[in-house]
């Protein structure tokens, strides 16, 4: 069984202080080398009693976490021990201390044989999103997690080891074969959660549950009784998609078609009592079906076989066999010949058609593949080498006419690759019209929301021209289907269903008396069965009294990818209603494919597969969340590593931030600077009115991001909220704020200065780690917990409250502020003035932007790089202005830049002068070739284009360095 690191091994501290320092991210002088385990190790973990409050001991206190010591990154190796302290304080598991309305989500169980693909990573992703927020925001929250038996492909797996031990599935009984199939799932079953959970998955593991768990097995029994007492459940035969190989039904979902070269056969088929030139030439890609044939159709307005409507057709290479040509308006005329051979028993169209044309259906075909006796000669071989056998005898016998290349449209096993066929099989069967009318109504009355809005129409458009479905499967691994039937009776006739093997025999008894002997049917039930009773199975269902069926249903949300909105989710829906009176929950968010970089789809043939444990590894688990979070509702993501090593960087850039912010902190036993940094507020008006403007433009900044953020998260468009969050984080409080702090904290002229920007950074970071941490849960955790006065993990601490105040007036100011200094830094560059070269300036604005830009002096030095002793304001240009580069920042915003601060004069106008000599070189030689005619008249017309905006933009340029040197020149003049 898994083990988790934190029971078998000594207690590893993330985040250790030492001494008295605040940041133990920072301030340790030595690394400590870390032993990990090589793959995360993991316990399912035993029920506890629900914590009385989620005031958690800050971490740092409680010997959970250690420091990085100084890392230059966070240490994706810290992920496995955030995770396992998390799971070991009960975190995941429902509070209802602080609410009581639940948020609930049932994952879709992935199938136990499965290894994490990045399918799996994007819902992991998005759900944990939305259960992280729903939590913070004080909701109860449920993530129910759970696999899937997968029938066919777990059956498919074990008979696969089997085989390479020299065992045959043929060989073994049911039991012994299903003994081996359980002996698997406990080895190997685990391994698709154990991934899950390296990608942060918050779910309640107490409550994992396995479709072929005991409770859900007897939800499962007690759906199919109440379906079949309802008369929704029947036995038939029809047409099914059949696996040879596995020698079972499959679901339309387990079918792939795909593009394949194959071949279109012509054959002769001659009329009855007719001349050798009466025949009809039939084209067909599956020659050997036409055994099967039971009648011939031509379109009743086609000419060249009117004559022929209602005379009889031999079929080819069956002595004989007779059948009838008719005429039917859905042949297409243009089609092959236009006329169609009619195969009920392995054609779908074919077959509807005979069930309306009241033909018979002959089926020619055994159940591994191979062609019965009613192929005759052909009895026995495989319908392949059939195929090539009965083309070659056609030909000798001159009923071939020709053999064309044709590209097929082929059914494939999703599971084991090999062609399906359609055969037609006795099943079981669940009417679906009456259920569906009901899913179709919740719909329209807005109990059921599938977002995005689109896929309401696929939804109903599928529901309206539903079929019946097909239940049973022909294997050994899965739900027995619960019918019995009495020995020497009719099985389609005298059959039972009951709960159990005891109640049927008790019913056996009661009907046929005491001697009866009944057996069970060998079947057992599709996969997607069980599944579809997953949102109410899983709390307790069909014991609705069960305390989690009465707390957590119906659930909130269904999140899935759209390719099974018809056969999970629609089906859910369904049960939903009909079992519980009630929508299994009130949104279906579905997400789009991963695609590669150029949009491809992924698979191991074209070699673009991107393993998502291979990319935790190399970018870390919050990379991977962030880049697979960005994408649109029900849209395909490209993804690509530049995408997640631009999103590691903006995990490095907030760890880097955490680092600036702990290591200019007072320690902790500076108790007086901590109650002037603790002192300061900013609910109010009045809080933000007292503090200078970059302080008040970046906490309003930052309270408008969390309206914006925490109702994009209601809205559930989670790609708007991380983007919000990376603009503001990025583009406003670390390049911005977090360097017009450094004037405070670094050039301070007070005690009061200095605190309120360490107050403000505090507030704000702390802040962004929480709109952050559903995105990015570890390096957010991990920052928190090395942050003061933490009492909670981030994981439960409150979400941000919204609505508070914010001044649009110190924003529209900040942001002059910013246009200024950004003029100021093109300047420099523009002059290229070294990075270190402090230069004076004189800015010109009216009294009142003087007034709030002078304020903050110290602040525009430092951003721009200026003397802040030869900074003047001023209405009005200075004496030297001519002598100055000009800027115009804004409206009524100017500055004025003293050459000679920035640059040698006299060294500038000799360096423009030769470069100029050099352009106008060149300008002069592409302005002789566009004066040639030749060249103008013989030179292909984008090589001439070509040349005439070389020569446009070598002219700009000459005329901007003449500027340039003209007004250096004056400046020389003026100081001479």
């Amino acid at each position: 069984m898994l083990q988790t690191a934190l029971s078998t091994a000594p207690t590893t501290l993330l985040f250790a202080p030492r001494g008295n320092k605040l940041s133990p991210i920072l301030f340790s002088k030595r690394r400590r080398s870390l032993t990990l385990l090589p793959r995360w190790h993991f316990t399912r973990t035993r029920p506890r009693p629900k914590p009385k409050s989620f005031s958690a001991v800050a971490a740092t206190e409680n010997g959970v976490f250690t420091s990085p010591e100084m890392a230059k990154s966070f240490d994706f190796t810290s992920e496995e021990r955030i995770y396992n302290w998390w799971e070991s304080q009960g975190y995941f598991r429902p509070n209802f201390n602080r609410g009581s309305v639940p948020f609930v989500i049932s994952m879709p169980p992935p199938n136990v044989t499965g290894s994490l693909h990045m399918g799996h990573a994007m819902f992991v992703t998005l759900e944990d999103i939305m259960v992280r927020y729903h939590r913070m925001k004080g909701r109860p929250t449920l993530w129910l997690p759970g696999t899937d038996h997968a029938g066919i492909a777990t059956q498919l797996v074990v008979e696969r080891m089997l085989a390479s031990e020299g065992i045959k599935r043929a060989e073994l009984s049911r039991d012994e074969f299903t003994k081996h199939v359980w002996e698997w799932k406990e080895k190997y079953g685990g391994t698709i959660t154990n991934q899950i959970r390296r990608l942060g998955a918050s779910c309640d593991w107490t409550r994992e549950h396995f479709t072929l768990d005991e409770q859900l097995s007897r939800a499962v029994i007690e759906a199919f009784v109440r379906l079949h007492e309802k008369g929704l459940i029947y036995q038939g035969s029809y047409m099914v998609n059949w696996s040879p190989s596995l020698q079972t039904a499959v679901s339309d979902l387990e079918v792939e078609y795909s593009e394949e070269s194959g071949a279109l056969y012509y054959i002769k088929y001659r009329v009855a009592g007719g001349s050798r030139s009466d025949y009809l030439t039939i084209a067909t890609t599956r020659p050997e079906t036409l055994f099967g044939d039971v009648a011939i159709a031509v379109h009743p307005k086609d000419d060249r076989y009117s004559k022929y409507v209602g005379m009889m057709a031999i079929v080819p290479m069956t002595y004989g066999r007779h059948i009838p040509i008719i005429s039917d308006r859905h042949v297409d005329k243009d089609f092959g010949t236009g006329v169609l051979k009619i195969s009920p028993g392995h054609d779908h169209n074919d077959y509807l058609l005979a069930r309306k044309l009241g033909l018979p259906i002959l089926n020619i075909m055994n159940k591994d593949g191979t062609l019965n006796k009613v192929a005759g000669l052909y009895c026995g071989l495989d319908r392949f080498e059939a195929r090539k056998k009965l083309w070659a005898e056609l030909e000798e016998t001159g009923l071939a006419v020709k053999q064309e290349a044709h590209t097929l449209r082929v059914p494939r096993s999703q599971r084991g690759g090999e062609i399906i066929e359609p055969l037609v099989s006795k099943q079981w069967f669940v009417t679906m019209e009456p259920l569906a009318e009901k899913a179709l109504r919740a719909v329209e009355r807005g109990e059921l929301t599938i977002i995005p809005e689109r896929f309401e129409k696929i939804y109903n458009h599928w529901l309206s021209n539903i079929k019946d479905w097909c239940i049973s499967r022909q294997l050994w691994w899965g739900h027995r289907i619960p019918v019995w039937y009495i020995v020497g009776k009719d099985c389609e006739e005298e059959y039972i269903v009951a709960r159990s093997a005891d109640e049927a025999l008790e019913k056996a008894r009661a009907k046929y008396g005491n001697d009866v002997e009944i057996y069970q049917d060998p079947d057992v039930l599709d996969t997607w069965f069980s599944s579809a009773l997953w949102p109410f199975s899983t709390l307790g269902w069909p014991d609705v009294s069960e305390e989690d069926f009465r707390r957590f249903y119906p659930t909130t949300m269904l999140e899935t990818g759209h390719d099974i909105l018809f056969f999970w989710v629609a089906r859910m829906v369904m049960m939903g209603i009909e079992f519980t009176g009630t929508i299994p929950f009130s949104y279906v968010y579905l997400h789009g494919l991963i695609r590669d970089s150029q949009g491809r789809k992924m698979s191991k043939t074209l070699g673009n597969v991107i393993d998502p444990i291979d990319t935790i590894k190399d970018f870390g688990t919050d990379a991977l969340r962030f880049t697979l979070a960005l994408g649109t509702p029900g849209q395909d993501l490209n993804l690509s590593t530049e995408r997640l090593t631009a999103n590691k960087a903006f995990t490095n850039k907030l760890w880097n931030a955490g680092n600036f912010l702990l290591q200019n902190l007072p320690t902790r036993n500076d108790a007086s600077a901590w109650k002037n940094i603790l002192a300061y507020k900013f609910d109010s008006e009045e809080s933000l009115i007292g503090i200078p403007l970059p302080e008040r433009w970046v906490v309003s900044k930052l309270h408008l991001l969390i309206d914006m953020t925490t109702a994009s998260y209601d809205k559930f468009f989670f790609g708007d909220v991380g983007r919000e969050i990376y603009d503001f984080f990025w583009g406003d409080f670390a390049d911005w704020y977090i360097e017009a702090s450094k004037a405070r904290i670094y050039n301070s002229r007070g005690h009061s200065v200095s605190s309120v920007a360490q107050a403000v950074l505090l507030y704000v970071f702390e802040n962004i780690l929480k709109l952050l941490h559903p995105f990015m849960p570890f390096v957010t955790e991990e920052l928190w917990q090395a942050l003061p006065q933490r009492k909670e993990a981030l994981m439960v601490s409150h979400w941000p409250q919204t609505s508070l105040p914010r001044h649009a007036n110190s924003i529209k100011k900040f942001e002059n502020f910013q246009a200024l200094t950004r003029a100021i830094r093109n300047a420099r560059a523009e002059y290229s003035v070294e990075p270190g070269k402090r230069i004076s300036a004189s800015i010109v604005a009216s009294e009142e932007v003087i007034q709030y830009i002078s304020e903050e002096k110290e602040v525009l030095a430092l951003l721009s790089r200026l003397d802040a002793q030869n900074v003047h304001f001023t209405n009005s240009p200075p004496g030297d202005a001519e002598q100055s580069v000009h800027l115009v920042a804004g409206e009524g915003l100017e500055a004025y830049l003293p050459l000679a601060d920035m640059i040698d004069i006299s060294a500038e106008v000799e360096r423009l002068s030769r470069r100029l000599s050099k352009m106008q070189t060149e300008y002069d030689r592409l302005r002789a070739r566009l004066s040639s005619p030749k060249f103008v008249e013989k030179a292909p017309e984008d090589v001439v284009h070509g040349v005439q905006e070389k020569a446009a933009e070598a002219e700009e340029k000459i005329i901007l360095t003449k500027n340039r040197l003209a007004l250096l020149k004056s400046s020389v003049l003026v100081t001479e």
